[in-house]
């Protein structure tokens, strides 16, 4: 069964294997799946949806190698 669960940024970097920094720089770029807010407006917490950053994942595997 393909769940998608929220993951936060502490394993996102893990899966990802990049740094905190790194993770910033491809958002800002705007080369890395948007984050969702996952408290009200004045919380500051964000997720990544898994199925999302496993899709990034393979998509930039199979540009890494062209």
């Amino acid at each position: 069964m393909n769940t998608n669960r929220i993951l936060r940024k502490k394993e996102v970097l893990h899966l990802v294997g990049i740094s905190s920094a790194t993770l910033y720089r491809l958002i800002a770029k705007g080369d890395f799946p948007k984050s969702m807010k996952l408290t009200g407006d004045s919380g500051r917490a964000v997720g990544w949806g898994s199925n999302e950053i496993q899709n990034w994942i393979l998509l930039r595997g199979i540009s890494d190698t062209q």
